[in-house]
Parts: C-alpha cells; sequence; structure tokens
C-alpha cells in the first residue's frame, strides 16, 4: 500500500488507477467539499471514469462564515470540468458531536444521491487520513479491529486516493491549476484528529520520512490476519449463529474477540446472561474478557447468581 512521497502530479493518478475503484464510464459521485484531497479526486473521476459518467456532490452544512464561499468555489470548479454539481444544505437541529453528525449527514446524501444514479460514491479519503484515523483508534479504541483502519470499498463507497499523501493531492491539484478551499477547523486543537495531524504526524514524519507508508503497510498485514482468523471463526462456528458460552470461553482469546468484535449483536442477543432491568446497567462485557462482568453498581439478589 505504500506509495512515494514525490511532487509529481501523475503519482495520484496512477495510484487511483490501480486501485481499480474507478472504471471508465462506470457512473461515480464524488463527495465534494473543495479542499486539495476531493479536489484532486474529481478531477481524476474525470480522466479515468469519463465526464459522462461523473457528478459531485457538496454538503453545505453552514456552520462557517466561509460556508458559501465554499459552495461558490465547488460551483466554478464543476463548471470548469464539466462535471454536474448537487448541493446539499444541512440544518444542525440538536446538539452532540458535531463531526459525527456532519458525517452522518455526509454519507447518508452521499449514499441516496448516487443510488438515484446507480453509481458508486467516492471519497477523498487519503493515505495521510488513512494514518490519522489508525493513530486516534490506537490512542481512544483499543483492539485489533480498531487498526484496520478505512477500507478501499465498502459497498458502493469507494477511497480511491488512500494510497496518496496530502502532499501528493496538492501537487496534483498545482500541476492541473486547480485551486482548492482551505478549511481552518482542520487546524483547529478543539478536535482530537486535528491534533493528530497538526502534532503526532509530523513526529512520527520526523522519525522516518515513510511513516504514513509504513502505517498503510500495517494495516494490510493486520487485515490479513484478520481474514484468517475470521475463517477460523467460521469453521469453529460450523454454520451455527448463535455460540454456547462454554464453548466461547474454551476458545482461544484471539478467537474469542474476533466473534465478538465480528458478530457482537449476535453475542448481546443470542447467549449472553441478561439481568433484570434494574440491574442492566451494570452488566456488559468488558473488552478482552471471555466472561462477563460486573463494572459498575452492585448485584442485587436476582442477578447475583448470573454475575458468578
Amino acid at each position: 500500500m505504500g506509495a512515494s512521497r514525490g511532487g509529481d502530479a501523475s503519482v495520484a493518478l496512477d495510484a487511483a488507477r490501480r486501485s481499480d475503484l474507478l472504471e471508465p464510464g462506470r457512473p461515480v459521485v464524488v463527495l465534494l467539499s473543495g479542499g486539495r484531497d476531493s479536489t484532486c479526486l474529481l478531477d481524476i473521476a474525470v480522466t479515468v471514469a469519463g465526464r459522462a459518467a461523473v457528478s459531485a456532490l457538496h454538503v453545505n452544512y453552514g456552520l462557517r462564515a466561509q460556508a458559501r464561499a465554499d459552495e461558490r468555489h465547488c460551483a466554478e470548479l464543476c463548471a470548469g470540468l464539466g462535471v454536474p454539481l448537487a448541493v446539499h444544505r444541512a440544518q444542525r437541529t440538536a446538539p452532540g458531536n458535531l463531526q459525527a453528525w456532519a458525517r452522518e449527514v455526509r454519507y447518508r446524501a452521499g449514499g441516496e444521491l448516487a443510488a438515484q444514479r446507480g453509481a458508486l460514491l467516492a471519497a477523498g479519503h487519503t493515505l495521510s487520513d488513512q494514518a490519522e484515523t489508525v493513530l486516534y483508534r490506537l490512542a481512544a479504541s483499543p483492539g485489533r479491529r480498531a487498526l484496520l483502519g478505512m477500507r478501499p470499498r465498502e459497498g458502493a463507497l469507494v477511497r480511491p486516493l488512500l494510497e496518496v499523501t496530502r502532499e501528493q493531492t496538492a501537487a496534483h491539484c498545482r500541476a492541473r491549476g486547480l485551486s482548492w478551499r482551505e478549511d481552518e477547523t482542520n487546524d483547529s486543537d478543539v478536535y482530537a484528529r486535528a491534533r493528530v495531524r497538526a502534532d503526532l504526524l509530523p513526529a512520527l514524519r520526523s522519525l522516518h520520512p515513510a511513516a504514513e507508508a509504513n502505517v498503510a503497510r500495517t494495516i494490510g498485514l493486520l487485515r490479513d490476519e484478520a481474514e484468517v482468523l475470521d475463517s477460523v471463526v467460521a469453521a469453529v462456528l460450523d454454520g451455527r449463529d448463535r455460540l454456547p458460552v462454554e464453548e466461547l470461553r474454551a476458545l482461544p482469546p484471539a478467537l474469542g474477540g474476533s466473534w465478538r468484535g465480528r458478530w457482537p449483536r449476535r453475542l448481546r442477543g443470542a447467549w449472553r446472561p441478561r439481568p433484570p432491568r434494574a440491574c442492566r446497567r451494570s452488566w456488559r462485557w468488558t473488552r478482552g474478557a471471555r466472561a462477563p462482568r460486573w463494572t459498575s453498581g452492585r448485584a442485587c439478589a436476582r442477578c447475583s447468581s448470573a454475575a458468578r
């Protein structure tokens, strides 16, 4: 999964072609923020898939003073490339995680538009984004599956630039004479991902210039190993959709963890002991445990036997 860090604009195009995620004549909707990565992706999609097959979607969240200017920029960019642009204007109506809300809005609107057009949905995530994702998850979400990163393809969603660094998408845009917009919130230390981008990634690059590519290679190895574990779990299940607690406890920890990571809903509903409603908040699986544990509160008389 490695990619060179050269400034040649052909690097991004060649990497996207190698991914085989964009095909000549196959319809694709590009998620277009107006930033360097999505601008690069749109231009590459036109080159690979053909202008007639490409359309773009810009989501205006209305959260920044520059939101209208971003929308106008995307309209001008698409007009210059001969690509139709759809704009979705979102309105936030409830408090909560802002980035999670924006992500949900973006993918819902993109998925609906792509489905209407019988198209793929392309996102401009890069090798740099991949490294940031894994580093963030490493700190915030311990577990093997948290380290598998973003997949190049998830259903109709494709990420053709996962072998390309952020510097290389900028080089492509410069070589093609394409301007882009900068989102100042990407540099704000309010968001954990921004702190990873501003502090942690540069520190890793100072240790080794190929840090991002090496993270990507590690993701590939972990994903290969995950597929092996999943196949072993499938063999253990032998066509069953439930697993008795005794059998789960007898499995090696890695296999038990693979089961819980892959089928969490089945784990919750198929065989996990369910305490009375009054105590249910205190009862849950602890990551990496072979059996349920009480993590808070105290067991009542009715469920103390289950807690054992």
